[in-house]
């Protein structure tokens, strides 16, 4: 079983470049090979808001690798559905360090695409993922509104071209998050776990965990968040179907996990809220994407309204005429709607509230 190195503090470019000498990890980039890392940029967010990777994660990758002789880094991500790469990326900071170190960054939304075989079938995944030399995925262990908790395997969904990030939530996200990462199998992992939201992906209520790790495992890496966060894995299934598809190990011992340092607050890793789970009780969900789900979520927060009103969302929706408050394209049908693909969190809370 593979070795989970781990680390303390609040300095992401420090903490990196610690996994990294540790684990050896020059070891994985084939010789003359390209590395591409691949960051967490799901929206427009600061990483202190508990959203996005931190700029030092890449910026401790960019040097360690470049002191072991790599030439050839880039940067790749391409943003969830309706929201701006590029813009996520200088809201991250993410400019700077490329602009300091001379890496590019490549949009993926904007990449061509080359279908892989997985579990599921052919799925077209961006090239510059698959034609690197070592793919690095750099996820933030956090909470998510729809999956419970994403890392490792779902940020493997950046990757992917808009239409296929949609047809995965028509798919119900669970057998094609876990096909995907069984295919891609990344061999080189650093999570970023210094303030994630442990309970919406698209941050807002940071907690600070002061922690990072890394593996070469992904599902074993997810299987190690899911135990932090204090949830069984029956509660994020796509990680043990991972296992089942061929992509790693659900499971992990005490022994396998090597801690470089001590922390300094002695206190447990901090259990999510379940805010959004309270929030979205009675919200009829079938097959929304991300995006469209985490806007209601947003103006779930912000409403105050008593909620006695049916309210769906989502791709299964579609061509169905209902009672009740549609959320999104899908439910043009309802009796009132709130249009966009995604709508924006301001029209549903107007829409909530009239």
């Amino acid at each position: 079983m593979g070795k989970i190195y781990q680390v303390y503090g609040q300095d992401a470019h420090v903490m990196t470049k610690k996994l990294l000498e540790a684990s050896d990890a020059i070891k994985l980039v084939p010789q003359d090979g390209s590395i591409a890392l691949k960051p967490n940029l799901v929206v427009a967010g600061t990483p202190d808001s508990g959203a996005t990777t931190h700029a030092g994660v890449l910026s401790g990758a960019i040097e360690y690798f470049r002191d072991n002789g790599v030439t050839d880094i880039s940067v790749i991500e391409g943003s969830w559905v309706g929201d701006d790469t590029m813009r996520a990326m200088h809201r991250a900071g993410y400019d700077m360090v490329c602009s300091k170190y001379d890496v590019p960054f490549f949009d993926l939304k904007k990449d061509r695409t080359r279908n892989i075989e997985t579990a599921i079938g052919p799925v077209p995944v961006c090239c510059r993922a698959l034609d690197a030399g070592l793919l690095v995925n750099l996820p933030v262990l956090k909470g998510h509104c729809q999956t419970v908790m994403t890392c490792a395997l779902k940020n493997l969904k950046g990757c992917l071209p808009d239409g296929e990030k949609r047809r995965f939530h028509s798919l119900g996200l669970t057998r094609p998050i876990a096909a995907l990462g069984a295919a891609l199998k990344p061999r080189l992992t650093i999570v970023d776990s210094l303030c994630g939201d442990l309970d919406f992906e698209e941050g807002g209520k940071p907690v600070q965990t002061n922690r990072m790790y890394l593996g070469m495992d992904a599902v074993q890496l997810d299987a190690y968040g899911c135990s932090l966060m204090g949830l069984p894995l029956k509660r994020v299934p796509y990680v043990e179907l991972a296992e089942k598809y061929g992509g790693g190990k659900a499971s992990f011992s005490e022994r396998d996990v090597v801690s470089l340092n001590e922390p300094s607050d002695a206190a447990p890793y901090p259990k999510p809220s379940g805010i959004v789970a309270n929030l979205t009780k009675r919200v009829k969900q079938d097959r929304a994407c991300s995006a469209c789900f985490a806007a209601l979520v947003r103006a779930l927060y912000v409403s105050d309204t008593e909620r006695s009103r049916e309210i769906c969302i989502g791709q299964g929706w579609r061509g169905k005429s209902f009672n009740g408050l549609g959320i999104g394209n899908c439910c043009i049908g309802a009796k009132e709607y709130v249009p966009g693909c995604p709508p924006a969190a301001s029209a549903i809370v107007e829409a909530l509230d009239s």
